[in-house]
C-alpha cells in the first residue's frame, strides 16, 4: 500500500501504483481531487513527455507544484499515463 500525506490530510492511497526514477505515481482513481488545483506550470522530459502540475490546497495552506503528471507520455512513459505522482514535502510512505 502506497500513501500520499501531505499536511495531515491523505491525498492518495493504493494498492498499485507505478515506480518510474525513484517516484510513486498513483492511479488517478485512488487520487483525491479535492485537494488539486492545477496549474500553468509545466516540464518536459526527453523519454517521458510533457508534465503538466497541480497545486495542493489543503486547510487553506498551499503547496504550489507539489503533484504532477503526463496526460500524454512517450511510449517509453505508458505505464504512468493516468497516474499522479507527488513531491515537495508530499510524505510518501509504501
Amino acid at each position: 500500500m502506497a500513501k500520499a500525506v501531505w499536511n495531515g490530510q491523505t491525498l492518495a492511497e493504493s494498492e498499485t501504483y507505478e515506480t518510474v526514477e525513484g517516484n510513486i505515481y498513483f492511479p488517478d482513481e485512488t487520487v483525491k481531487r479535492e485537494f488539486l488545483r492545477p496549474s500553468s506550470t509545466t516540464s518536459s522530459c526527453p523519454w517521458k513527455g510533457q508534465a503538466r502540475y497541480y497545486t495542493i490546497l489543503v486547510d487553506g495552506q498551499e503547496n504550489q507544484d507539489a503533484a504532477w503528471y503526463y496526460p500524454d507520455p512517450k511510449p517509453a512513459a505508458r505505464n504512468v499515463k493516468h497516474h499522479v505522482a507527488f513531491w515537495r514535502g508530499v510524505e510518501i510512505t509504501k
